[in-house]
This record gives structure tokens, sequence and C-alpha cells, in this order.
């Protein structure tokens, strides 16, 4: 048995209700989803799959058709979230780093990484 998760609307829908949706088909037991059977293969799939969504993005912005960008767009959030599932990632935390890195400007986060300065 999966874990349910609510649905909800198109305006209403966000990165979290797709990641607590790909955690609830990470623990279904039995189950057969296309999300189950990526986590199954391991994250060297996962990480695979997240680069070729990525790559693909690449190729549709630099063809300028926004249809494609929007649906290769879609597939990175999704991959990437899948790859943090793979990984024992939160999205909570990439958020929180997110969140860290606003408070300053990004040239400046940039400057206090370590090995930055060039």
């Amino acid at each position: 048995m999966s874990a349910s998760v609510p649905r909800v609307g198109l305006n209403t829908f966000t990165l979290d209700n797709l990641a607590a949706l790909i955690a609830a088909r990470a623990e279904g037991v039995g189950d057969k989803s296309y999300t189950r059977s990526l986590l199954d293969d391991g994250v060297h799939r996962c990480a695979r799959k997240f680069g070729e969504e990525a790559v693909e993005a690449i190729v549709a912005a630099m063809a300028g058709h926004k249809p494609e960008i929007v649906g290769e767009a879609a597939d990175v959030l999704y991959h990437l979230l899948v790859l943090l599932q793979a990984t024992g990632v939160l999205f909570d935390d990439v958020l929180a780093e997110l969140a860290r890195r606003t408070r300053q400007s990004g040239l400046q986060e940039k400057a206090s990484r370590p090995g930055a300065g060039g």
C-alpha cells in the first residue's frame, strides 16, 4: 500500500508537492511506477537521467522553442527531485541553502566559496 499524496490543482501545485509524491512512490512497496523504477535502479541511473534531461533543456533553450523548454524544464525539475531522493538529500535542505544564498549577492556568495578567485 503506497502513501497517499493529496491531489492539488494546477494553480496550487508546488515543487514541495512533487517532492512529496516522489517520496511516497519511493516508499511504495510493490508499486510499479517510473519513479520507483528509477530509484530501484540506483543513483547512477537517476543522475544519468537528470543529466540527459538537462542537456535536452539546453537544446530546447538554444532552439528557442518555448513549449519544448516548458516540457524539458518540467523533466529537469522532476529528475532533480528524484536524484535528491535517491541520494537521501532533503528538498528542504536545498531550499534552506537557496535561502541562505539569497541573503547576499550572487557575486559575494561565489567569492565566499572555498577556492574562489577566478
